[in-house]
């Protein structure tokens, strides 16, 4: 039992080193890109000739706190008239419809040309939407904007133009957060979708390895949609499917870090639960579906297989830490009970190393962001080890969802509740679409939480803290989640 135990979290601690070296690699990437001037080529707007007729598509379903914001944001878009449409998706089944189609009649009486289109079900949630949206769009192009998402009047002046390579199938811009200070849990969000946007996606496209499209504040060329194989409902991360889809067809993405799309975090954790579930979950089947046939396309080149073998994992590495952290405790009892082991464990001290490598891609993000600086720093230490606690106590809810999506489990695409959320003051009590359930989830972790306590009385018992540090992020992350959980639904 000893020498499995040992094998098991040799090869979870592996894998998550290999992991990390590819991060470092990306970050490599990152800051030579920054070096590079962009000489992409672009439309020249100057000339009415180059200006190409856009529709943008806002799938929405049940948003009945930010619809008004969304639309009159939307309105505001500096783009020629006479070269844009606008469909409202609305797979919307409460009073939302009502209040959407009021305010999309008085935009078409002031001369915008939007249309309100309602499906008779829901088949194939959003990717449904989309599809059904791009058999009428009279677009070259298709900007998609979720309903949290508030892009800034010039956005299409930014993005659009470049097109003029043909080869682009994608542009997509960088995500950011108007309501990033209001709470912990939306801090730890930001940090973590700061990393994403800024060394990941940057890193990736630098060196033409395959990125995604985020599902929202990017634009997609018509005719890569259809070339690639349309929207597909089935898996839950639509946008990575069709994004991998597409760069197998030979079509370029271009990402664009400096055009910030602001949007609304999840303010509740049950929130923030359904959406990491739907991401985590579609990246499993994400790679169940396309990374076989990615590995056996000839025309990739290595490198982009192995960035591509560990992003549409990302999500897998909840089920490893969560295997690391819960055989951390009898690994500490055989690491003082059997001296013959001694050797073995000063050399998988050398995995430490891993939390070494993303400490130092995470603070190249955080100060690109925020600055850099003594104090600074001491924040980023702080914020740091705050968000890989919190990441690791919602390890047994991602890993849940990274089990049913490489076993297959079909469910149901659940949407993030939006709250309207802009500043400290506003509040998200009484909202409608809470989910006041507890999820079996939350028992687990609270168990997990009694678990590590008992790891840090262990290191005290057997005067071994080589793993007290990690044993406290875990308890402290699996009570946040699990007390969060608890008192969302109050």
């Amino acid at each position: 039992m000893d020498i499995a135990i040992i094998i098991i979290y040799t090869v979870a601690l592996l894998i998550i080193f290999l992991y990390s070296l590819a991060q470092l690699n990306l970050l490599f990437n990152y800051l030579k890109s920054r070096k590079q001037p962009d000489n992409s080529p672009t439309f020249n707007f100057s000339r009415e000739e180059e200006i190409p007729y856009i529709t943008v598509q806002l799938p929405v379903f049940n948003e009945l706190y930010v619809m008004d914001r969304l639309l009159k944001n939307i309105a505001e878009l500096d783009y020629p008239k006479n070269k844009l449409e606008i469909q409202v998706l609305d797979d919307s089944t409460d009073e939302s419809v009502v209040t959407t189609a009021q305010h999309i009649q008085k935009l078409q009486e002031i001369g915008l040309n939007i249309k309100h289109i309602c499906r008779k079900d829901r088949s194939g949630f959003k990717a449904g939407a989309l599809k059904e949206g791009l058999k009428i769009a009279k677009g070259e192009f298709i900007a998609i904007f979720d309903a949290d998402f508030l892009p800034a009047k010039n956005w299409l002046l930014q993005t659009i133009p470049y097109f003029k390579d043909t080869n682009i199938g994608v542009v997509q811009t960088r995500w950011g957060h108007i309501n990033r200070d209001y709470s912990l849990l939306t801090k730890i969000q930001a940090f973590a979708l700061d990393f994403h946007f800024t060394m990941e996606q940057v890193g990736r496209n630098y060196k033409n390895h395959f990125i995604n499209f985020n599902g929202t504040a990017g634009v997609w060329r018509k005719t890569c949609i259809e070339d690639a194989g349309n929207w597909q409902g089935d898996t839950l991360t639509e946008d990575l499917d069709l994004s991998y889809r597409a760069q197998l067809k030979k079509w370029k993405f271009k990402y664009l870090e400096e055009v910030e799309t602001p949007a609304e975090l999840p303010v509740v954790i049950s929130a923030a639960r359904s959406q990491q579930f739907r991401w985590n979950k579609g990246a499993a089947e994400n790679f169940q579906k396309l990374y076989w046939k990615l590995l056996k396309d000839k025309t990739v080149p290595f490198k982009t297989k192995f960035h591509s073998f560990f992003h549409l994992l990302n999500s897998s590495m909840f089920l490893l830490v969560l295997l690391v952290a819960v055989l951390s405790v009898p690994v500490m009892y055989i690491k003082n009970s059997n001296p013959l082991f001694s050797w073995y464990f000063n050399v998988i001290a050398f995995f430490a190393m891993s939390t070494v490598i993303f400490f130092f891609c995470y603070w190249h993000t955080y100060k690109k962001i925020h600055g850099s600086g003594f104090w600074k720093f001491m924040e980023y230490i702080k914020m740091f080890f705050t968000f890989f606690s919190v990441a690791m106590g919602f390890s047994v809810h991602n890993s849940m969802a990274v089990l049913e999506g490489h076993f297959g489990k079909k469910s149901e695409f659940v949407r993030t509740p939006k709250f309207n959320i802009n500043t400290i003051k506003d509040s998200w009590k009484g909202n409608k679409y809470v989910n006041k359930n507890i999820s079996g989830n939350t028992i687990i972790e609270a168990l997990l939480m009694g678990y590590f306590a008992f790891a840090l009385y262990s290191a005290f018992k057997l005067q071994d803290f080589g793993l007290f540090l990690f044993h406290i992020m875990l308890f402290l992350g699996f009570g946040f989640v699990f007390f969060k959980s608890v008192t969302s639904k109050m």
